[in-house]
């Protein structure tokens, strides 16, 4: 089981947890100064190094790059199709490095509140990255549907323990409580309340392969100019239809 730790203002309660029941704990960015059990970083080519941790904290720690992450992605149909931003990038990163039983995000609903004053992320104001205009981010719903199926097909819950009122990831929420009381026992095949559609997924996954958008040096935006956004915007609709279509009210 592992902890994915992103930049939002509640990305700070992970401070009062006991993450040693984590096996990883994988922080996102500016994401180590939330979580001082980290043991995990990682982070894109364009990440200031001013923003890094100091060297005398990085001792037996992991620092990924695009150098580790990229062939992760690929492995799992590469970066156009999983969505060009970290919080997915550390989710692919992890489930074919660490290939855990469960993930467990926090601090990555990617909601940023535009009135004057409110702080996006819990260092203050930040780059709405996952906002910006970029045809592999049309829908972050679709994308967080796209990475909670294959995950299922591994054996793999992946879960949002966010406790804010609206998300963009479509993962099953699941109270710190009630994690610390089921634990691994959620890789068992939890799916909170939801089906996964195996033909639409099948479909989906079939869709990718025929469009045939693989940038293996992880760089796509040297390419994006030859995507069809339309075509793209249809395999998310394919994606949205295999976390939909079973879906089912939890109790």
């Amino acid at each position: 089981m592992i902890l994915i730790v992103g930049s939002a203002p509640d990305a700070l309660r992970v401070s009062d947890w006991d993450t040693s029941i984590f096996a990883h704990r994988v922080v996102i960015n500016n994401a180590w100064q939330a979580c001082d059990t980290w043991d995990c970083l990682i982070y894109p080519e364009d990440f200031p190094q001013d923003r890094h941790p100091p060297v005398d904290q990085t001792s037996g720690r992991q620092m990924i790059g695009a150098n580790e992450f990229v062939p992760a992605q690929n492995q799992f149909g590469g970066v156009v199709y999983a969505g060009g931003t970290m919080a997915f990038t550390a989710g692919y990163w992890a489930l074919g490095a660490l290939k855990p039983d469960v993930i467990a995000y926090v601090g990555c609903d990617m909601i940023y509140d535009s009135r004057a004053g409110q702080t996006t992320h819990f260092y203050g104001q930040g780059r709405a990255d996952p906002l910006r205009q970029d045809v592999t981010l049309q829908s972050l719903e679709a994308k967080s549907a796209r990475l909670w199926a294959l995950a299922q097909r591994q054996g793999c819950s992946v879960v949002n323990l966010s406790d804010q009122l609206t998300s963009r990831l479509l993962f099953p929420r699941v109270s710190w409580q009630k994690l610390k009381v089921m634990g691994i026992d959620l890789g068992t095949g939890f799916s909170g309340g939801f089906e996964l559609d195996q033909s639409a997924a099948d479909e989906a996954l079939l869709a990718e392969a025929e469009l045939a958008y693989r940038v293996p040096s992880g760089r796509y935006w040297e390419m994006a100019s030859g995507f069809d956004k339309t075509k793209l915007s249809h395999i998310d609709s394919l994606w949205l239809a295999a976390w939909r279509a079973k879906a089912t009210v939890p109790s």
